[in-house]
């Protein structure tokens, strides 16, 4: 499809006031506003062949917001009509939404069921993934976040996994017990057989090194799944 020459560009200016995304933000508060209209303030001027609004309404398009949180920022920088501020100010924008959706300091939170450890900004983000990422956190006797690092990257399967290296740092931090976390790039969230045997695995490393394992959380395609609820990987269920 052509790009639309400047003479048919509709600039944001030219819209009624009722229609421009800063006045209706000031108007009716930023809930009102769509996710194009957000950005398109964020961006605050278009191009001679696209509005702020319409180079929005592409970015969503092609990205997602989720997408635009997780491009590397040497991507955005390419787009038309960005540049490093742009993209800096889109980028700076989305990393204050998940932080304020994270609510509290992590460190300071308590994590004592699945929806407090699949919160908005971990779906968000590890559904945006392509490949398979692997997370394993690390919690106190209190039920504490002592760390959340990132393990393995890319296709898994039970028998690349080592036991060990899941449990290393949750022995190097004294954790008391682990929740592992992690997504299926597909978007379908359903457990694998090879996810069932990493389970299990990993609950009898933990049992022999005083470790408990509290959950396997899947996320994919915005939505978590946690095998202990289901059961599979604990007990008997499968």
């Amino acid at each position: 499809m052509e790009t639309p020459g400047p003479e048919s560009v509709t600039l944001i200016r030219d819209l009624p006031a009722s229609d421009r995304p800063r006045e209706r933000l000031r108007d009716y508060g930023a809930p009102a506003l769509a996710n194009s209209e957000l950005i398109a303030i964020l961006l605050r001027t278009g191009t001679a062949k696209e509005s702020a609004l319409t180079i929005a309404q592409r970015l969503l398009r092609d990205y997602g917001v989720s997408g635009l949180a997780t491009a590397p920022f040497e991507q955005l920088c390419q787009e038309h009509g960005l540049g490093e501020a742009k993209a800096a100010q889109i980028k700076a924008a989305l990393e204050l939404g998940m932080r304020v959706a994270s609510a509290s300091s992590p460190e300071r939170r308590r994590f004592t069921s699945p929806a407090d450890i699949a919160d908005a900004r971990l779906i968000a983000e590890m559904s945006a993934f392509e490949q398979e990422h692997v997370r394993v956190l690390l919690l106190d006797t209190r039920g504490h976040m002592l760390g959340f690092p990132e393990v393995y990257v890319g296709n898994i399967n039970s028998a690349q996994v080592r036991m060990g290296e899941l449990l290393r740092d949750a022995v190097r931090v004294n954790a008391c017990s682990v929740v592992l976390v992690h997504n299926h790039p597909s978007g379908d969230a359903t457990p694998s057989e090879q996810d069932v045997l990493i389970t299990e695995g990993l609950r009898e490393a933990g049992a022999l090194m005083g470790i408990a394992v509290h959950d396997h959380i899947i996320i994919g395609g915005g939505r978590y799944l946690s095998m202990k609820s289901i059961p599979l990987g604990f007990g008997r269920g499968r």
